[in-house]
């Protein structure tokens, strides 16, 4: 089995999701009290937070790569961002590694793409659906996303940092939620892409209109396969 590095922390929820699902997917293939090797770099958000705040993502990207750099020469076979959003920096850790890296894109594309999915609605951080360093990606793909207008783009950040990075999920925000995918769904939208590793805290499939495909799940799940392959 390959060890997986994992830098996290960035919310330490869904750092949580991601490694139950790493070990529950090992487990489920290997069965008995098989887990997975995981050697977990978990980040402290706050200041991370902070240089997103203040565009100073050249910084955010340097102090991922020298995680990424540890978690090479602690034995890591692949690492992986347990994140969307730093996703913007993938390029800086890309560069200061020697393994594999797993692009969280990457496996939702292939997914996107098996089931026949064009027109995805992308949900996650103001910064995952401003910023092009997703939407570029899947678009490269043939894939035409869409994101909600500026003031539901607004709430969604606002939700993800105000609730659900400290594990709270409102009702409000369940609502709303619905309503974002509901308007998409009208637009033409075919799926909706939980493109923030927490938004599975709040949307889970069958919850809205739309099948769902969970970014985490999908990143986790190739993973695992990576290890095991």
């Amino acid at each position: 089995m390959k060890t997986i590095g994992l830098i996290g922390g960035m919310s330490w929820e869904s750092t949580r999701v991601y490694y139950e699902l790493v070990n529950r997917g090992v487990q489920a293939r290997l069965g008995g009290l098989h887990s997975a090797r995981v050697i977990l770099s978990s980040l402290d958000f706050a200041p991370i937070a902070a240089l997103q705040r203040d565009a100073r993502w050249h910084e955010a990207g340097e102090l991922l790569a020298r995680e990424a750099e540890r978690l090479e020469r602690a034995g890591a076979d692949i690492v992986a961002l347990a994140t969307n959003t730093m996703h913007k920096c993938a390029d800086q850790v890309i560069a200061a590694l020697s393994v594999p890296f797993l692009h969280i894109a990457d496996p939702l594309i292939a997914r996107l793409r098996a089931e026949g999915r064009k027109c995805p609605l992308l949900l996650g951080t103001r910064f995952t659906m401003e910023d092009r360093f997703i939407l570029d990606r899947l678009e490269a793909a043939g894939l035409q996303p869409s994101v909600p207008d500026a003031e539901d783009r607004a709430a969604v950040h606002g939700i993800i940092y105000d609730e659900l990075c400290k594990g709270i999920v409102s009702q409000a925000a369940q609502a709303a939620a619905k309503k974002w995918v509901s308007v998409a769904a009208a637009g033409g939208a075919d799926s909706v892409i939980l493109g923030c590793t927490e938004i599975c805290l709040l949307i889970a499939p069958g919850s809205v209109e739309l099948p769902v495909y969970d970014t985490a799940a999908i990143h986790a799940e190739a993973l695992v396969d990576y290890a095991l392959r």
